[in-house]
């Protein structure tokens, strides 16, 4: 696998790429309501920085690339079918993200899937609807993206998508398409990161897209405003690993894009870990801000906190879950 460029991201790179982690990452514990300030007009910085962050090609296996840059990691099968992308990112990177798809060839964007409905994850369906798509997703995320949603955690009312830009093609629980002379399994996980998360399996070039089902390398973000939950997240990572051998290419939907097996169960470790800590002081009677104090997360606070999702942040998202 190669990469089509070199940027001055780091691994923890992604949708907030641009945006500085020492500001957004507390060296110190924050309280839970300095934790909510920290959240406060995240998206709006999320957005401003998409619009002049570079995109990263990484040329996967099997005609496969994954695009860095713009939300979440996009996946783009290319064939004689034309493109099929794995998410959209965000509109404002438009510019970039067209530039890297016409890098991979001529062909077309003829599909679009979208792993669940977050902003940078689908925002981009704005202006690639216009090239005539069709767009996939679970019946969920049609149904979040059509009306406005507020994420409670970001303090924010995200507006509902263009008609043109929602799903057409949606479905409950799992559905499979060749294109590309490539086996594209779809499968809903049930609650996990929201309640509208699916996996995108590429079958002869063993490549897996979680979508935000698994973070690589950083905290994640539980929604729970649409149905995200701990368990739910700890039981879609026991799913991707069932599914995952040694041998299969793994695309978080953000971190380092191009991700593996053994990463992936540290990332399953490390949310079980993190519950049953949490879970240990709230039993005892601690209140979230003692818990918060008794640093939990300690041990994996050095490998997987020093970005957006700072170990206070994550600690209450676990805490909201119990």
């Amino acid at each position: 696998m190669t990469r089509k460029h070199a940027h001055s991201m780091s691994r923890r790179g992604f949708c907030l790429c641009c945006l500085s982690a020492p500001a957004l990452a507390a060296s110190r514990w924050l309280t839970p309501g300095e934790a909510y300030a920290e959240a406060l007009g995240i998206v709006q910085r999320i957005k401003s920085a998409a619009v002049t962050t570079p995109i990263a090609i990484y040329r996967l296996r099997g005609d496969i690339a994954v695009l860095e840059g713009s939300g979440g990691n996009i996946a783009v099968l290319n064939g004689a079918d034309g493109k099929v992308l794995i998410d959209t990112g965000i509109a404002v990177s438009h510019p970039q993200v067209a530039t890297a798809l016409a890098t991979l060839g001529p062909e077309p964007v003829t599909h679009l899937i979208n792993t669940h409905w977050h902003f940078d994850h689908a925002n981009g369906n704005e202006w690639l609807c216009e090239l005539g798509p069709t767009i996939m997703a679970h019946d969920n995320t049609r149904k979040h993206l059509l009306t406005m949603q507020r994420v409670e955690d970001w303090s924010y009312d995200f507006q509902p998508l263009a008609a043109a830009a929602l799903p057409t093609d949606v479905f409950a629980d799992e559905q499979m398409l060749t294109l590309n002379k490539t086996t594209i399994a779809l499968k809903y996980y049930g609650p996990a990161h929201t309640d509208s998360d699916i996996g995108v399996y590429f079958t002869e070039p063993d490549i897996l897209h979680t979508g935000d089902t698994y973070w690589n390398g950083i905290y994640p973000f539980i929604d729970y405003s649409t149905g995200g939950s701990i368990d739910g997240s700890i039981r879609a990572a026991e799913t991707n690993l069932s599914k995952t051998s040694d041998k299969t290419i793994i695309i978080p939907g953000h971190g380092s894009p191009v991700s593996n097996r053994s990463q992936l169960q540290a990332f399953h470790d490390m949310l079980v870990a993190a519950r049953a800590n949490v879970s240990a002081l709230k039993k005892n009677g601690y209140s979230l801000d003692a818990i918060i104090a008794a640093k939990p997360t300690a041990a994996s606070d050095a490998a997987w906190g020093t970005f957006v999702i700072n170990p206070a942040l994550f600690t209450r998202l676990v805490y909201e879950g119990l």
